[in-house]
């Protein structure tokens, strides 16, 4: 049996703050590392024995790979690091408190920022500091292909291609990949995986550092799909990222 893990980084500074990040690269909190150390003890206990990780360029998902893998004793596979993997972008919310976003534009706008298909908010101008054009990391990328703002339809379009043609044709080469990413760009995978519709994945909300499993045979076929953990737990942290765009 192979397996994918997908893994959202531990707690951010940010999400700690209640914060839009997207594309802002922020640090984990120190409960975000704890969360990744955990997480590489489960996957440890677990049997998991990964021959290739992916991770984007946001060293909350970086750093949550690395503590993952320390865990694990196996710093040493090798690591692919691309910015298709980064979280949705939130344009001119970035750096916005959500609640505080609710109590002026109500939680109906706010969920339709957050979790609508494909509606993006407003685009960061071209001049902003916060625009990725002006960030080493991305000279290689074609400014053409760097996002503003991005809607969750955006996030999948950018994500999907990397997927695959690069990432789960690795699978053949590998028995455990572990995929450590960004609420959004996991939730494009999981879309494509499970078939879900554009309706249904935007009430898919993934919690930090809780590894999500997904089991193929021999032909690739998805089998079946489970997070590790508590299952209550899991639902517990679910609702509490679904609440995070609201007023109270």
């Amino acid at each position: 049996m192979k397996k994918i893990v997908l893994l959202r980084h531990g707690e951010s500074v940010w999400n700690r703050e209640n914060r839009f990040t997207g594309w802002t690269d922020v640090d984990l909190s120190e409960k975000g590392v704890a969360e990744a150390v955990k997480a590489g003890e489960t996957l440890r206990k677990e049997g998991f024995h990964f021959g290739r990780a992916y991770t984007s360029y946001l060293k909350r998902a970086v750093k949550t790979l690395d503590v993952v893998l320390d865990r694990m004793d196996r710093d040493w596979i090798p690591v692919t690091k691309t910015w298709r993997l980064n979280e949705k972008h939130y344009g001119m919310l970035q750096g916005l408190n959500k609640r505080d976003t609710a109590e002026k534009y109500g939680d109906e706008q706010v969920y339709v920022w957050r979790r609508s298909y494909d509606v993006a908010p407003d685009p960061i101008p071209e001049d902003d500091p916060r625009n990725p054009r002006f960030e080493a990391c991305y000279r290689e990328v074609p400014d053409r292909e760097l996002p503003r703002t991005e809607s969750l339809k955006d996030t999948i379009e950018r994500t999907m291609p990397y997927w695959k043609c690069i990432l789960f044709p690795s699978l053949k080469d590998y028995d455990d990949l572990l995929v450590v990413a960004h609420g959004n760009s996991l939730r494009g995978i999981v879309k494509h995986l499970k078939h879900v519709s554009d309706g249904e994945i935007v009430r898919l909300n993934l919690p930090t550092a809780v590894p999500y499993v997904f089991e193929f045979d021999g032909g690739l076929n998805l089998v079946r799909d489970y997070f590790l953990g508590d299952p209550e737990k899991i639902r517990k942290m679910m609702e509490a990222v679904a609440s995070q765009g609201k007023k109270k």
